[in-house]
């Protein structure tokens, strides 16, 4: 998939007779099963019209631009969020810087010059809720008025929903919050995910007879505080691309309160199962599975060594 930085870039790098377009849009946190549909539908009209399939999404998300101290946690990171369309199979990804300039164009402007000038789009295809535009003005009924008067195909995918919950990125992270992993993965399609950096922790569950590699999360949102099922996944370094069980920790480690390097911070742990091995520094992906239980405060650590080998037996005996 080729990635291309902004509308403008398109215009300026497009040959004269270039295949056409069709352009799925939006921000695409989480690429959940809504957004898969997008993509479906940009590959099907672009082979159809035998064009090249395309997302047009923003960095940052217009959230962090207008409103960074409210801002929603991002479910992935914008590179993630690329790698997973590129796994779809689309062509070509426009990633427009998104400024308070771009902010300002008008929408039908945007339509106009951006999308059917810049891009030279042949279809786009949106959300049913899509809004576009100086103050979000424009709505997919005037994005549809839009398409027929410049000769350009929309599409308006209707709501997704699994079991009846409406497939949104903003019930995923509500889901993630609540420790409800496995409800969430239903709406994504594949379990939620955390990246990170291993950094030197304090080492008890090493003295405790379970290292655990010390993630340093590259996004805000994390599950609540509980014990968990995952999987990791080496990112980099001699053993890259090997997949582990993991019993997963993400807390405050309560049984050390008070105790010299405790913080009152949240952390997630990673016990890698059968693994031996050196992980700092290098990179994780952890898919997380099920919740398996609150965060405890142990009166002993005897009672806490206990607790953890029973919790790595449960992950060793789940499928999911």
């Amino acid at each position: 998939m080729k990635i291309i930085p902004g509308a403008e870039a398109v215009a300026a790098d497009r040959p004269r007779g270039a295949p056409p377009l069709s352009v799925a849009i939006g921000n695409f946190d989480g690429v959940h099963l809504g957004h898969q549909v997008l993509l479906r539908e940009a590959r099907r009209r672009a082979a159809a019209r035998g064009g090249r399939s395309a997302i047009l999404t923003f960095a940052p998300h217009p959230a962090r631009l207008f409103a960074p101290d409210t801002a929603p946690p991002l479910i992935m990171s914008l590179e993630r969020r690329l790698e997973l369309c590129a796994e779809a199979a689309i062509d070509l990804a426009i990633v427009q810087p998104f400024s308070r300039a771009f902010a300002t164009i008008e929408a039908d402007a945007f339509v106009r010059d951006v999308l059917r000038r810049d891009l030279d789009a042949r279809d786009v295809i949106v959300g049913y809720d899509f809004s576009f535009g100086r103050g979000r003005a424009g709505n997919v009924t005037r994005l549809l008025e839009l398409g027929d008067a410049l000769a350009m195909g929309v599409a308006v995918i209707p709501q997704v929903a699994v079991a009846g919950v409406p497939c949104s990125s903003t019930k995923i992270r509500e889901l993630v919050a609540a420790g409800e992993t496995s409800g969430a993965a239903a709406l994504l399609g594949r379990p939620f995910e955390i990246e990170g950096r291993v950094a030197r922790g304090a080492a008890r569950g090493r003295q405790l007879g379970f290292p655990t590699a010390n993630l340093i999360p590259e996004r805000e949102l994390t599950p609540k505080v509980g014990i968990y099922a995952a999987r990791a996944r080496l990112l980099e370094g001699p053993r890259a691309g090997e997949d582990h069980t993991v019993a997963l920790s993400v807390g405050r480690n309560p049984t050390f309160a008070g105790q010299a390097g405790w913080r009152d911070a949240v952390t997630v742990e990673a016990f890698l199962l059968d693994f031996d091995g050196d992980l700092y520094d290098q990179r994780l992906r952890l898919s997380v599975g099920p919740r398996l239980r609150d965060e405890q405060r142990f009166e002993s650590v005897e009672a806490l060594e206990a607790q953890i080998a029973a919790d790595v037996a449960q992950v060793r005996g789940l499928s999911w």
